[in-house]
C-alpha cells in the first residue's frame, strides 16, 4: 500500500495547502480517502490521474471533505471515463452528493454517464463493506455535519491506514487506528479546545492508546502550523508519500 496527502490541509487553505485528499493505492486499485473542494486540481497538479481513481471513502459531508466529489465526477463524464467510480460514506451521502451536484452544476446528478457512480452508506459501528479490491470501515465520532461522521479504516493489499476525519476525541479513534501501519490524525490546534475539532495537547495524552505503527499529523490550521516544530509526532504535507 502507498498513502500519498494529496491535500493535508484545512477548510482554508492554511498555509497554502489544498483540502483533504489522501490518495490509497496497492493491489492495481487507487481510492481516496476524503475528496475536499480543492481535490480535481490538486490530484492534476501532483501528475495523479483522476480517471485511475476507482472509489472514494468519505469521512464526513462538510465541503472540505466531499465536496470535491462533483467535480471528479463530471471529470470523468468530460474526460472519457468509462470504469466505475465507487463512493462509500456515512448515512446521508447519496442523497447530500445528489443534492451537491445539483447546486454547483444543475441537471448533473440525473446526466446518463458512460460510467456509473455507485453510492454506498457505511455503517456506523465498524462493521465492514467491500469497496473494489480494499475492505472500509467507518466508526462514528464527533464532529456536527449534518450526518454521522466517521473515522475511517482501509485494509489493502495486506495493509492498513486509518484516518480521524475531523473530530474532538473520543475513543472511537482508538478503535479505527488499532494495529494499522499508519494512522493520520487531526491536529487542528495546538492547545486551544475548539469544539468538534482535536487539539494536539489533546491527543499527545492519549498517544498511549494506540497502537497504530505510525501516527502522523494532518488537517492543522494555520496557528498548529506555526507550532510544528513544538510537537513531537510528525506531520503530513501535501504530497508526502508513505510506502507501507
Amino acid at each position: 500500500m502507498k498513502v500519498r496527502f494529496v491535500g493535508s490541509g484545512d477548510a482554508f487553505g492554511s498555509g497554502g495547502r489544498w483540502q483533504t485528499c489522501i490518495h490509497v493505492s496497492g493491489e492495481g486499485q487507487a481510492l481516496l480517502v476524503d475528496c475536499g473542494a480543492t481535490s480535481l486540481t490538486a490530484l492534476k497538479a501532483q501528475g495523479l490521474d483522476p480517471n485511475e481513481v476507482g472509489a472514494v471513502a468519505v469521512t464526513h459531508l462538510h465541503g472540505d471533505h466531499f465536496g470535491g466529489l462533483p467535480f471528479l465526477i463530471l471529470d470523468g463524464q468530460f474526460s472519457g471515463r468509462t470504469a466505475p467510480l465507487r463512493v462509500a460514506g456515512p448515512p446521508g451521502i447519496r442523497a447530500r452528493l445528489a443534492e451537491a451536484m445539483e447546486t454547483l452544476f444543475p441537471g448533473s446528478s440525473q446526466v446518463r454517464r458512460r460510467f456509473a457512480v455507485k453510492v454506498a452508506e457505511l455503517r456506523t459501528d465498524g462493521t465492514a463493506a467491500g469497496l473494489g479490491a480494499a475492505t472500509v470501515q467507518g466508526w462514528e465520532v464527533v464532529h456536527a455535519c449534518g450526518a454521522p461522521p466517521l473515522a475511517l479504516r482501509v485494509e489493502l493489499g495486506g495493509r492498513s491506514f486509518a484516518y480521524s476525519g475531523d473530530t474532538q476525541w473520543t475513543g472511537a479513534l482508538t478503535e479505527a487506528a488499532r494495529e494499522t501501519d499508519l494512522f493520520a490524525v487531526e491536529a487542528y490546534t495546538f492547545d486551544r479546545p475548539v469544539r468538534y475539532h482535536l487539539d494536539y495537547q489533546t491527543l499527545r495524552g492519549h498517544l498511549g492508546e494506540f497502537s497504530a505503527r505510525r501516527i502522523v499529523l494532518t488537517h492543522m490550521s494555520a496557528a498548529m502550523l506555526a507550532r510544528l516544530a513544538d510537537a513531537d509526532t510528525p506531520a503530513a504535507y501535501d504530497g508526502m508519500t508513505v510506502d507501507l
